[in-house]
């Protein structure tokens, strides 16, 4: 005798309102039988439902569907944004923190002064440059006369060498100098008022990542101050176990969501690259994909993502189905294959991969065809229904 099967909640009740219907209908129609006639018995894997039972257990029909089926490896990985995207911001000659209005999460333009720097040094330096402007000037003309007597041989030709040499070395200190105020972001002149405070500007747009400063902290020019991303190209780095390396290439298709999306939305993206070195350790390779959506406000770094990489061509079409339609009892598959209206017969099949996308492939027996009618919901309920009639 068979035996009731451990159903959840959410089957228990329409089971319980099919019993109910069920004893209610036999109650209405039942007449004495006579007594020298037997009832014919009914098929073991076969279950009848009038329509009222139907809606209850929630039973609908439709037909086996046939798709290609494709290897598929599941992995995980996060959202991160490639070395090009992110910055790291720095004060170049150093200094305290006058300003700091950033936050993280905060949108910043490319050229945005994002900080003020205060270093007395910044004068110096300021000042060192006008000195080397005026020393310049006087050198110039020191070169021409030197290169005038020459021509008149009236000097030697090595005064006109020192001249060109000390003209050229004063121009070597002019452009160092102007590269260094233009480094901390001040401003290149050879007159006005000096400053002692410089603005640290944005080199990209994005968001503020991080913010590694405060106000009021004396920073060096190789402490950060905040860090910048810029999420309009992020890609998928995936961690694939060292054995499934080698299914992967460039070019295949990958499907992922995010770990903290309930909703479960899926995305798609393509390999771009496969790391040709494994982790000692972890015996891992890195995979490095493109989304296809750009510039996803959904999508930010440090995101953790489950994918699913194609991994192999497409193969035959395989029979599927949906989740629904699939039992799972005493440890063998099953689906109910209509025979008639409300009439169902229970049929062994053999799961031939996981669910995906809601559909499982199978392996059907030769009497079920793309043709055949088959419950694809309320599985369960059809299950129960079954036992509990060959229990009575």
């Amino acid at each position: 005798m068979f035996r009731i099967p451990f159903l959840s909640a959410a089957y228990l009740l329409p089971l319980a309102l099919l019993t109910a219907l069920g004893g209610c209908q036999s109650s209405a129609n039942e007449k004495p039988a006579p007594e020298s006639a037997e009832a014919p018995a009914a098929p073991s894997d076969e279950v009848h439902l009038n329509a009222d039972e139907l809606r209850v257990a929630g039973v609908r029909t439709g037909r086996v569907s046939y798709q290609a089926a494709a290897g598929a490896l599941r992995v995980n990985g996060s959202l991160e944004a490639p070395p090009q995207s992110l910055v790291v911001l720095s004060a170049p000659l150093g200094g305290y923190i006058e300003r700091l209005p950033l936050l993280p999460g905060a949108h910043v333009r490319r050229g945005e002064a994002v900080a003020v720097v205060r270093n007395p040094e910044f004068i110096q330096v300021q000042q060192d440059y006008r000195q080397v402007l005026s020393q310049l000037d006087y050198a110039r003309a020191e070169l021409d006369r030197q290169r005038e007597l020459v021509r008149e041989e009236v000097a030697p030709a090595k005064n006109l060498q020192r001249a060109q040499a000390e003209f050229r070395s004063l121009q070597a200190q002019r452009d160092a100098l102007a590269a260094r105020l233009r480094l901390a972001g001040l401003p290149v002149q050879a007159s006005g008022p000096m400053s002692s405070t410089a603005e640290l500007r944005a080199p990209i747009s994005g968001f503020v990542r991080h913010v590694r400063a405060t106000t009021g902290q004396t920073v060096t020019s190789t402490e950060p101050v905040a860090e910048l991303v810029d999420p309009t190209h992020l890609h998928v780095e995936l961690t694939v176990f060292e054995k499934d390396a080698p299914r992967l290439a460039v070019g295949q298709r990958i499907r992922f969501t995010l770990a903290s999306d309930s909703a479960g939305k899926e995305h798609l993206g393509r390999i771009t690259l496969v790391s040709r070195a494994v982790d000692p350790e972890a015996r891992t390779v890195s995979v490095h994909a493109h989304p296809d959506e750009e510039d996803n406000p959904a999508l930010l770094p440090g995101m953790f993502v489950r994918a699913t990489v194609e991994t192999a061509a497409a193969q035959a079409q395989a029979p599927t189905l949906p989740e629904a339609a699939v039992v799972d009892y005493e440890g063998k598959s099953y689906i109910f294959v209509q025979r008639a209206a409300g009439r169902f017969r229970m049929v062994e099949v053999r799961r031939a991969g996981a669910v995906e996308n809601g559909t499982v492939p199978l392996v059907l027996p030769a009497s079920v065809t793309a043709e055949t009618t088959v419950a694809t919901t309320g599985a369960y309920s059809l299950l129960g229904k079954l036992k509990n009639t060959l229990d009575e």
